[in-house]
């Protein structure tokens, strides 16, 4: 069925609101999946560990091999989204999500496995970049970050769900059963949501500024019409074309003009910083960080679950207030706080006798610190600084740059836990959270209320001026 909604002069923004709120979660169901296949290998790990006798490297190339396709998939992602448009290129990473759960699911080795997790990472590739992207060039201005947060509600949503997933499978069935069976159930069961997913793109619209690019501005003007009204409409149609009309001969020229290319190093500096939080190395290896510290395995499992309902809630606190305290002031102060909480984090590894509950405890105030800023806050920002004509592919340069540090986070943190402990792996994290607060505070503007075409303009202006 097709998401309806017809403007009027009486309830026209009530009715916007619905038609954008109804395509938009549509389109953060990218995230959800981007979720599960990302948090799937916390509880898998320790199971084909045992089922195919993986060392600390092999490990650590299963985990990371998501992270390789996805830097294939945001490299692909730009370039598809500007050329077969947002919808289209979604469609494709929803077929790519379904046919990766079930080459993993049922994977007879390791090769199996890693081929399945990078066509997976393809998959996540695509989602990350082009589910913010499209939300964003959908999105009325006032409330633009709120919406893009969703994206991020979906993605810790996928986490929440598989790690829910994983709990269950694990504690219903003996522990020979999940090393030979359970951890295919665990990635099979992502095919549902895939499914699902693929479906429900039939239902949305095209982006209206990729249309505009595409010289269909009817269609685009009936769209953004049934997000804001007429009259509103007609504006926005109009800013639009304007910020489009100048198109240097090449990517490359465009890319790096004045204003420009301060903005795409900006985002592929916040990019890498994003992961460099150490996020993704607890939730990679939650279980066994849980483990280390003295958690059963059915309760390092179900406190994996306690991560993802708060970084559920905590992102749902972020789309309320990020539009009215503003990206810059959440990342900065948030920055602070993850720094802090990893270097105690470090101390509490360094204790003679750790102290579960001050690890868990530790872990969960990092969660929330990053949900609330760097979480979902990076991709915003990402998703507002391009200009129209090369957003897609601007995003794939700064996507990469995020993927590959992703990357280098997965392969190497079993690695480091195993040679220098936690203790200094939490601290160079910490000092990482340091180098990127300062960053945030000194170098990046707020773009919170303002338009796409506005931010355009500024960054044009802060290079010239």
């Amino acid at each position: 069925m097709k998401v309806e909604s017809r403007a009027t002069a009486s309830g026209g923004a009530k009715a916007g609101l619905g038609f954008v709120t109804a395509v938009v979660i549509i389109a953060s169901l990218g995230g959800l999946l981007f979720g599960y296949d990302t948090g799937v290998i916390a509880g898998a790990n320790g199971f084909l560990k045992t089922e195919f006798h993986m060392t600390a490297a092999m490990t650590g190339l299963v985990s990371s091999s998501i992270d390789l396709g996805a830097m294939v998939g945001v490299l692909i992602a730009g370039l598809l989204g500007d050329k077969v448009g947002r919808k289209k290129a979604l469609m494709i990473a929803g077929a790519t999500f379904v046919f990766c759960s079930l080459i993993t699911a049922f994977a007879g080795g390791v090769a199996a496995l890693v081929i399945g997790r990078f066509l997976g990472g393809i998959g996540i590739g695509l989602a990350s970049l082009l589910s913010p992207l499209y939300i964003a060039e959908i999105a009325p201005p006032r409330i633009r970050g709120r919406l893009v947060g969703t994206n991020q509600l979906a993605i810790v949503s996928g986490i929440f769900i598989v790690y829910f997933v994983n709990a269950a499978i694990v504690s219903s069935h003996p522990a020979i059963w999940n090393e030979t069976i359970g951890w295919r159930w665990m990635f099979g069961m992502g095919v549902i949501p895939g499914i699902v997913f693929f479906l429900l793109l039939f239902a949305v619209p095209e982006s209206p500024r990729y249309l505009v690019t595409r010289g269909r501005d009817d269609s685009a003007l009936s769209i953004l019409a049934r997000v804001n009204g007429q009259v509103q409409a007609n504006r926005d149609l109009k800013d639009i074309r304007e910020s489009i009309q100048v198109v240097p001969d090449s990517f490359l020229k465009e890319v790096f003009s004045p204003g420009i290319r301060k903005a795409l190093g900006i985002g592929v500096l916040l990019a890498i910083f994003q992961q460099f939080t150490g996020t993704n190395a607890v939730g990679y290896y939650a279980p066994m960080i849980f483990k280390a510290a003295g958690a059963g395995t059915n309760a390092s499992f179900y406190d994996t679950v306690w991560i993802g309902a708060i970084k559920v809630v905590f992102v749902v606190v972020l789309m309320l207030i990020v539009d009215r305290v503003g990206r810059k002031r959440l990342l900065v102060w948030n920055g602070w706080f993850m720094a802090l909480f990893l270097a105690v984090l470090g101390i509490a590894f360094a204790l003679p006798h750790m102290l579960t509950w001050l690890v868990l405890g530790l872990v969960f105030l990092h969660t929330i610190a990053y949900e609330l800023s760097w979480g979902g806050g990076v991709w915003i920002v990402l998703s507002e600084i391009y200009p129209t004509t090369i957003r897609g592919r601007a995003m794939s340069i700064a996507s990469f740059a995020l993927w590959f540090a992703t990357y280098l986070v997965a392969q190497f943190f079993p690695i480091l836990l195993q040679a220098i402990g936690g203790t200094l792996t939490f601290w160079v994290f910490a000092v990482f959270c340091i180098i990127m607060a300062v960053f945030m505070k000194k170098v990046v503007p707020e773009t919170s209320g303002k338009t796409m075409e506005k931010i355009q303009s500024e960054w044009m202006k802060s290079e010239n001026a």
